[in-house]
């Protein structure tokens, strides 16, 4: 019955190659990977609701126990990525079908999106160090394509510095895996997490972890984002979009899922250098957010605040941290995906990407105003939208746990969020016009619908909040006690 859990993985893959034969019919395409998308959406929804009633799920291949084999693990924190992934990515596919364009369309770009999914979701429900350098590569191969896909002179070279980094933080991963196996004797987690425990963490051990850091740091862009912001905005909206609501939050889960299960033991170490990180990530981010009047630029830079804030939560570690980083990591999944598309229609209405030459746009385009506003006050974390749960909790956490300093720069972070996507409300929306009748563009329903239903869901996940607490803290709970995962994968 646990095989399900190999589906949110497989079912893209398998797409993928399909797809590939279906090169010529470009509305299969189309239908085939929303499909896809659609029913991994009902099958995270019966993996979550199943985790609730029979608890962690695992799913060892080949028959082989752990810790002999591969094997997937789904708890509440893995179920609820791949649920927001898929919401996700049904909503951007859904904007590419308007926007990407039949040249692109012919290139594989279905096939490709698909795969990045696939590594999205493996990384995810992987129970192995290993598999999970392997899902990794699945996704930045899948992501290195999207990147240059149209071969546009920006294109390319944004490229060069992403798949630079990630080739380098690859390199480091792999290191990290030997010195590991070399060290304990196993990949899987589980057991690492219950040989260390047994061992203590160990000198060699506590760098080994600090290597693990800086590799999920590169990836997750933490600290070491200064390709992030040139590499989201450079491919199409649609893959910016996907860009910039999944692949760092990839990292983020790595660290949270490392940092958490395996090496928790010297928190005075290890989660003190990912709090000093986590903090001057919030200061960069938020001086990138202020200093740039390029769209995509100011957008790219308040994904970079995303991540020093979550992360806050795993710093400090406390239950109502957790808790908060979690509903904040899903609510950022769907908000950056809606402000990237947001700014991409913006981009492609006007021809123009610095906001100072941008104005008046709400007289003709009131819906796209009004959701951007909505975008604004969610990232803010005012109520009733998605970010104000998580905002309340990480804050809460910090407190409890005494970190004023990442108080402090947590909610100055929400300011300068504020300041830069007010800023571009001023200056886009308001004011005389640039955009006379004539040359007025008309919005696409195609363009407009994705808005919408990201606008929708993240109204909905502040509202909803109590509804899907159980999860949270039920994930949360999991992280906190590593024993519930260990026993779950090892003596189940």
């Amino acid at each position: 019955m646990n095989n399900i859990l190999v589906l949110p993985m497989v079912i893209p893959v398998l797409a993928g190659i399909l797809l590939i034969f279906l090169r010529p019919y470009i509305k299969t395409q189309r239908w085939i990977s929303l499909g896809v998308m659609i029913a991994n959406i009902g099958i995270s929804i019966y993996i979550l609701n199943r985790i609730q009633s029979e608890g962690i799920l695992r799913l060892d291949f080949g028959g082989w126990e752990p810790p002999f084999g591969i094997l997937f693990v789904a708890d509440s924190f893995s179920a609820i990525l791949v649920l927001t992934t898929s919401i996700v990515t049904a909503v951007c596919l859904l904007y590419s079908f308007s926007s990407i364009g039949k040249a692109h369309e012919n290139m594989f770009f279905y096939s490709f999106v698909n795969f990045l999914v696939a590594g999205v979701n493996g990384s995810f429900l992987t129970g192995d160090l290993f598999n999970l350098y392997v899902c990794f590569e699945i996704m930045l191969l899948a992501s290195y394509v999207l990147i240059a896909l149209g071969g546009k002179k920006i294109q390319l070279k944004e490229s060069v510095k992403y798949v630079a980094i990630n080739v380098l933080s690859s390199w480091f991963f792999l290191i990290g895996i030997a010195y590991l196996y070399g060290t304990v004797g196993t990949l899987n987690m589980a057991h690492l997490s219950e040989r260390i425990a047994e061992s203590g963490q160990t000198p060699i051990l506590t760098v080994i972890s600090i290597l693990f850091l800086v590799v999920f740091s590169l990836k997750s862009g933490l600290l070491l984002y200064y390709w992030l912001p040139g590499s989201y905005s450079a491919p199409p909206t649609a893959v910016a979009a996907l860009f910039g609501a999944l692949l760092t939050k990839v990292g983020i889960y790595a660290m949270f899922r490392v940092f958490t299960l395996i090496f928790y033991h010297e928190p005075g170490i290890t989660h003190t250098i990912i709090g000093v990180l986590a903090g001057l990530t919030l200061i960069g981010g938020s001086i990138g957010a202020i200093a740039y009047k390029d769209l995509r630029q100011i957008v790219s830079y308040n994904v970079v605040i995303a991540v020093g804030f979550i992360l806050v939560g795993l710093a400090v570690l406390t239950p109502e941290a957790i808790e908060g980083s979690i509903y904040y990591l899903m609510h950022d999944m769907l908000v950056k995906g809606l402000l990237f598309l947001i700014a991409g229609t913006m981009i492609t209405l006007t021809g123009m990407t610095n906001i100072d030459y941008m104005s008046g746009l709400i007289r003709n385009y009131p819906f796209l105003g009004w959701m951007f506003f909505i975008v604004m006050l969610s990232l803010t974390g005012i109520p009733p939208f998605s970010g104000f749960i998580g905002k309340v909790l990480v804050g809460q956490g910090t407190v409890d746990a005494g970190a004023y300093i990442l108080l402090a720069l947590a909610f100055l972070s929400s300011i300068f969020v504020l300041y830069s996507l007010l800023r571009v409300f001023l200056n886009c929306f308001w004011g005389e016009t640039i955009i006379s009748e004539e040359d007025e563009i008309p919005m696409k329903k195609g363009w407009l619908i994705p808005c919408v239903l990201l606008t929708l869901a993240t109204i909905g996940l502040g509202l909803g909040a109590e509804s899907v607490a159980i999860y949270v803290s039920d994930a949360a709970n999991t992280l906190l006690n590593p024993n519930i995962y260990i026993d779950a994968v090892l003596h189940d």
